[in-house]
């Protein structure tokens, strides 16, 4: 089998194109995340803890004058971004439940569409008559 022949039959199984489906949902529901943590919960969480914006947080390493906002002190020097890993981290966490709850729900309904186990077979007659004689013999 050539090269291009198992490329092609690794390519076209199933489990390959489902992962690139899921990648790229995933890519795309994480951009959804993104924009809901930063866009609707960060600033909500800025003004609670005194109204500044939460991705602009962090300490200058390179003698940067205080205010400027990052992207200008990171243009400046390095830079401890705490502000912007707050925003990740809690962008993650958000997007890592939301996931639990989809996997938790698909579980659930594959619980659910599972058909019930049949009940055993009743033994057939011949097969109790030779545990009889067995248990005869035994005696």
């Amino acid at each position: 089998m050539g090269f291009a022949s198992e490329f092609k039959q690794f390519a076209v199984k199933g489990n390959v194109v489902d992962l690139a489906v899921g990648v790229i949902i995933g890519g795309a529901f994480g951009k959804i995340v993104d924009s809901v943590v930063n866009d609707l919960i960060m600033p909500i969480v800025g003004k609670v803890v005194g109204g500044l914006d939460f991705s602009n947080y962090y300490i200058a390493l390179a003698g940067q004058t205080p205010g400027l906002p990052l992207a200008e002190a990171k243009k400046a020097g390095a830079v401890f971004a705490y502000g912007n890993f707050l925003t990740v981290a809690l962008n993650f966490m958000i997007l890592a439940f939301i996931i639990f709850l989809m996997i938790k729900q698909i579980n659930r309904l594959k619980k659910e569409s599972e058909p019930a186990a049949p009940p055993p077979a009743p033994t057939p007659e011949d097969i109790i008559l030779l545990r009889e004689i067995r248990d005869s013999l035994k005696q």
